[in-house]
């Protein structure tokens, strides 16, 4: 260790934006973006994984530091008969500006059979991320996590003094959809989209999008109706799809109820409902999604529509059907809640896009994707005459 970088500042939650809860372990602390009491109510391994994966969590201070060092125990991920991940990224900000990125090897190893659903974990060893050569000027630095790599924070040190930030009274932004909202695929933590349009508006992100985790789980809502937030959206659909997990008739109700549940502690917040983006796989055709199998052999990872486009009859649902759903029930509740908007996610990613930019896995747009649907969502949602327009800042 350099000996200048000799200030160790304590990891405390106050340190920490975007997440819900920070649980001291006994090494360290580990972000969350639910809290402790819904975490209990969830009994599915996929997102108890990917709710502890710190998409939009940063840890936020002032310092004239040249040298930060930042310990921590990161949990990789491996998928069994697919070619290894890179290691997450860290992006370091400064006074609001990219100048840094980097990664810790190292950490726990989760291996997961996508065939089967198995997880298997094996232990690994803490790792340091270093930037050095830092402007010496005093300054705000971000270091945004690793958005799809769990992450153990266990010991800053820095060559300076470090202070908390002021609060900047950016209005907060929550935001709730599935791994697209989390950022598979995307570059690093302050490209996935709702990072990209979070910075373009300049707003304060929460992000609870959950890779396979947007179905409409009634502690989700009542942890969004408990978190403070300005502007709220909830992207929903594709894991409606691709789990198989409800047809029309619980479809709807539980739209409604999971909307009641956000207003009932938002009452009045703008709240915008998205619907899916651009999925021809699932369109038209039901769910369950599966890996392909076929395409694993060969070390690719895609997914495939296992439904039938006749079960439709039955109530099953597709994007198209969800979309409809989504914009009668928007419509039909906007006449007493004046604050209730809807947007297509096809906005965001279409027909066009697709053709352009497809799907590398058949489901998850890729890094360029993801910084044109943050592009986009800013001007549709925060300009013009979006529903996020003038916002007022937080006091």
């Amino acid at each position: 260790m350099d000996s200048n970088v000799n200030i160790t500042t304590p990891l405390t939650p106050e340190l920490l934006r975007g997440a819900l809860d920070v649980e001291r372990t006994e090494r360290g602390l580990l972000p969350h973006r639910l809290p402790a009491w819904a975490r209990a109510q969830n009994t599915d391994g996929q997102l108890a994984m990917v709710e502890s994966q710190p998409s939009g969590v940063r840890i936020v201070f002032r310092s004239r530091a040249t040298v930060i060092e930042l310990d921590t125990l990161p949990t990789k991920r491996a998928y069994t008969g697919v070619p290894g991940r890179p290691d997450g990224i860290y992006d370091l900000l400064i006074d609001g500006r990219l100048a840094r990125q980097g990664s810790v090897s190292g950490g726990d190893v989760l291996t997961i059979d996508m065939a089967t659903g198995a997880f298997g974990r094996s232990p690994g060893a803490p790792g340091t991320l270093r930037f050095d050569e830092l402007p010496g000027a005093m300054k705000d630095v971000e270091i945004w996590l690793p958005h799809d790599e769990t992450t153990e924070l266990l010991a800053l040190r820095t060559d300076a003094p470090v202070e908390p930030a002021a609060q900047r009274g950016r209005p907060v932004w929550l935001h709730h959809g599935s791994s697209i909202s989390h950022g598979s695929n995307a570059a690093s933590p302050t490209t996935t989209w709702p990072a990209r349009a979070a910075a373009l508006a300049d707003v304060d992100l929460v992000n609870l999008g959950f890779g396979g985790g947007a179905l409409l789980d009634p502690f989700t809502a009542r942890a969004m109706r408990d978190t403070p937030a300005d502007l709220i959206s909830v992207k929903i659909g594709i894991n409606i799809v691709n789990y198989d997990a409800m047809r029309l008739r619980a479809f709807g109700p539980a739209v409604h109820g999971f909307l009641d549940t956000l207003r009932e502690g938002h009452p009045t917040t703008p709240l915008l409902v998205v619907s899916p983006v651009l999925c021809p796989i699932h369109e038209d055709t039901p769910g369950p999604g599966a890996p392909d199998l076929s395409e694993m052999a060969e070390g690719r990872f895609t997914f495939r529509a296992m439904g039938d486009p006749a079960e439709r009859a039955q109530g099953k649902l597709t994007l198209n059907v969800i979309r409809a759903e989504l914009s009668r029930i928007v419509e039909q509740r906007a006449a007493d809640d004046p604050h209730l908007h809807y947007l297509d996610g096809r906005a965001l990613y279409g027909d066009e896009d697709f053709a352009e930019l497809p799907l590398p896995d058949g489901i998850h747009p890729d890094a360029t994707a993801h910084r044109r649907m943050g592009e986009r969502f800013a001007e549709l949602a925060f300009g013009g005459n979006g529903p996020f327009k003038g916002a007022p800042e937080r006091r």
